[in-house]
Formats: structure tokens, sequence, C-alpha cells
């Protein structure tokens, strides 16, 4: 069973020092970059910053350098009236990697992010050297189950507020083993750091803006760089085979199923969620260069 010390030491405090990266007009966005050499980015879900991504990639910072960084209306990036659309929000990573001088990456999206990994590889297929999906709301026949949780969290958040909306999500995306290895300790310690994270109103935008968007499977069809779908066995938003017809759909796709591990699987196990991103980075490199 998993110990789960990563979440003990999970961070959100935020270097104050470091410079905002300019992107569109009006728009700075917060980052982190550590390590050297091949550049791989961190996509956040709305339920993420960029600090906590630290614990979960500090083995990846040994061999890489790793960008995470807080969208646009989210963390300690600008705030606007509007949520940016997926467009822009694909623009703010174009813009963040041209800051960065990063020619082209690989991107790692979560949950929400794996359909903003999805649209900047549509979109800027010469920036992305490949995708890894980690629980990904890409269904192999649409995205209609993933919509209707997603409408079901902004019901319960207008009704009951922060901390009722984690009270919902929390055993749908935590994993089983994860829950009953942590108690009631470990639902209020992760209770008190996603209501620290993160705003009623951010999420409100976020959630609406999941709303939206081309759920066509057959987008990712015309995604030419290899593909990693990383799925939780206890994944209760995409079945092992749900998974595994969702990675066959890539020209280059594959599926790793990670046991007993939820809906955000680094959560569950962030050495080997780490190692399967290094493994396929290496696969990935020596075929570009063969």
């Amino acid at each position: 069973m998993p110990n789960y010390e990563a979440l003990h030491r999970l961070e959100l405090d935020y270097h104050e020092d470091t410079p905002r990266i300019p992107t569109r007009d009006g728009v700075e966005l917060y980052y982190e970059s550590r390590g050297e050499g091949t550049a791989i980015t961190l996509l956040n879900n709305f339920f993420m910053s960029a600090p906590s991504w630290r614990v979960f990639s500090e083995e990846l910072v040994r061999n890489y350098r790793v960008v995470s960084y807080d969208m646009c209306n989210h963390g300690a990036s600008s705030h606007h009236d509007e949520e940016p659309t997926w467009e822009e929000h694909a623009a703010d990573v174009i813009g963040l990697l041209d800051a960065l001088e990063i020619e082209s990456t690989y991107l790692v999206g979560t949950s929400i992010s794996t359909a903003l990994a999805r649209d900047v590889a549509l979109r800027y297929p010469d920036r992305v050297k490949g995708l890894v999906l980690a629980g990904p709301v890409l269904g192999p026949v649409g995205m209609r189950r993933h919509r209707q949780i997603q409408r079901a969290w902004l019901k319960t958040l207008e009704d009951h507020g922060m901390a009722g909306l984690f009270g919902h999500l929390y055993p749908e995306v935590i994993s089983m083993e994860m829950n009953e290895a942590l108690g009631s300790p470990g639902f209020l310690g992760l209770r008190e750091s996603f209501l620290a994270i993160t705003t009623a109103e951010d999420l409100r935008n976020g959630l609406n803006l999941a709303l939206q968007g081309d759920t066509s499977p057959e987008l990712l069809a015309h995604i030419q760089a290899p593909t990693l779908v990383v799925l939780g066995d206890d994944d209760n938003l995409l079945s092992p085979t749900g998974g595994q017809e969702l990675a066959a759909l890539f020209p280059n796709g594959r599926c790793e199923i990670v046991p007993k591990a939820g809906h955000v699987p680094f959560f569950d196990e962030p050495e080997y969620f780490q190692e399967l991103i290094h493994k396929f980075v290496q696969e990935s490199e020596s075929a570009a260069h063969a």
C-alpha cells in the first residue's frame, strides 16, 4: 500500500520573487522552471496550483527541465472578469514557451487540462513533442459523462460552497485505497489545502469553461505526437477498458494502468507516475532521432 508520503510534503507557497511572464494583452503568468534538459510542461487542472506540482515532479527534475504555471484567472497569475477561452489558454501556453525560449515540449495534462493538452497539440503541433494524459476527460465515445459530473459539482458549489464541493468530489476522484489510508485526518488536511489554493469564483469560471469545447473523439486522430494515457484502475470517470480504447484513437498512443489509483494517479503513485513519464520521454526521443 502506498504511504502517501508526498502528500504530507505538499507545498502551496509561491516564490514571490519570481517574475511573471506576459503572454497576451493584460495577461501575466506565474511560473516555475526547475532542472535542465528536454522540457516537460505541466498543465494545471482547475484544482491545482503551480507550487503543488513540486512534490509530484521532483524525480523528473533530475533529468529534465520541468515547467509549471498557473493558468490565467487562477492562482497567482492575472485575473480578469471573464474566464479565457480554451483557445486563449492554449495561446498562453505558447506565449509561456516563447518567453522561456522552449522550442518544443512534452505536455502533461491531468483531468480537465488533458483537454487543453489536446487543443495545444492540435493548434500548435510543431511545439509539442508528446502528450501525457493523466486521468483524462477525453472519453473514447465523447465527454457527456464528464460534463454531467462537472454540472453536479457546479450545483454543489453554488448550493454548499467550497467545503461542500470538496466533500462531493473527494470520493469521486480519490481512490478507495487512498481514502481508507488517509481517513478523516487526511480528508480534512486535503480540504484545507483545497480551500487555500483556489476561490469559489475561480472554480466556477473553470468548471463553466470545462463544459465548453469540442467533445468529438475524432479530433484525436489528427494528433501525430506520441501520446501516453495514464489511468488509475479505480478512476470513477473512465474505466481501464475506456482508457485503452481512448489511447487507440491516437495514431501513436498507448495506455498505462496504475493499480488501485484514482482519477489523480500521481497522488497515489508519484514515483511510478514519474517513472512512466521518464520512460515515455526516453522512448519518444529515441524514436524521433532514429
